[in-house]
């Protein structure tokens, strides 16, 4: 191929899964600096590619339209004419599902690269590789641009939050007594799922802890969350639930640290250049921890030794994390 070219990267879901494929699409603009660079995923995820610096178009699927049978079709054929009129040289499918196989097929592009999870979706990439289970998705990603011949320097994991993100949640901080130029800690306790969640009175002792030693504490997590937090908002703690993601973004950009669980804005707090602390329950190979920083992980072996993980161990590894070089 040219350098100069039209290339689509696609990513659908989710947000922990759309942030691990920042190495991959900064290996992209790497290999090819004059390209035009689009990203197709779902509406829902769409502001998250603002942190990307190397993407140039944001192409989103209304996940309800799709699914919907009376605006199905018409928004299907309204994508693929857009993904057509994009002419594309090469398609960089990063998720290699059924229906991005097709719609990587679909673009018309000569070259078109996917993980494949079943040899039965091969017929949708000119060059593939299977997908291997036992690394780590950027590893993963990294190696299908290596096998196709793509030159991989050291991946570069960066996003980058808007200004006017960050500047607002400044003005959260204010609102809420927190001063922006002072150590804090931000801690997001739910994830997707309550088998990956640590026992919440056991993350409210530790953000007592800290507030007792001199560190602002603030809470985070989706509209969903608020009532899982409340607890710590009668304890006197700022919470955000519901906040805007970038802005949420800018809340860990203002913190010092972030604390949680297995979940995709612990990525994006490591993305930040952020020091994170993730607490997993039984980690296998192959699974999205902390990535190059296995040693910011703490892992259990199933879900009775996470629920009995001392609240010490944690306060012990905090500390280190807190008061190490940036």
């Amino acid at each position: 191929m040219k350098n100069r070219t039209n290339i689509l990267i696609i990513r659908l879901r989710s947000i922990g899964d759309i942030i691990l494929t920042l190495p991959a699409v900064h290996a992209v603009r790497e290999n090819f600096p004059d390209s035009r660079i689009t990203y197709l995923t779902r509406c829902s995820n769409a502001a998250l590619l603002e942190g990307f610096e190397d993407v140039d178009e944001v192409l989103t699927i209304d996940q309800k339209k799709i699914t919907h049978p009376l605006s199905a079709l018409p928004e299907l054929c309204k994508l693929i004419y857009r993904l057509r009129a994009g002419k594309f040289s090469l398609v960089v499918d990063l998720q290699c599902y059924g229906e991005t196989a097709w719609l990587s097929w679909l673009t018309g592009a000569r070259n078109r690269w996917g993980t494949i999870y079943s040899w039965g979706r091969k017929w949708a990439y000119t060059r593939s590789i299977a997908r291997d289970g036992s690394k780590h998705p950027i590893d993963r990603d990294l190696l299908l641009l290596r096998t196709c011949g793509l030159r991989i320097p050291d991946p570069e994991n960066k996003f980058s939050v808007p200004d006017y993100a960050v500047a607002q949640a400044k003005e959260l901080f204010i609102q809420s007594d927190l001063n922006p130029e002072k150590p804090a800690l931000y801690i997001q306790p739910c994830t997707s799922s309550s088998k990956k969640n640590w026992p919440f009175t056991k993350y409210l002792a530790v953000a007592e802890y800290w507030r007792d030693h001199g560190i602002q504490v603030l809470f985070g997590g989706g509209s969903n969350d608020a009532l899982c937090l409340e607890p710590a908002r009668e304890k006197g703690f700022p919470v955000f639930t519901g906040t805007p993601l970038l802005v949420s973004a800018g809340l860990m950009h203002l913190s010092s640290m972030m604390i949680g669980g297995d979940t995709g804005m612990t990525h994006l707090a490591l993305a930040q250049g952020k020091r994170v602390l993730m607490l997993m329950n039984n980690c296998l190979q192959g699974q999205a921890n902390l990535y190059q920083h296995e040693e910011w992980v703490i892992q259990t072996n199933g879900p009775e030794s996470f629920e009995q993980l001392p609240v010490e161990t944690v306060n012990t590894k905090c500390q280190s994390l807190l008061f190490s070089a940036a």
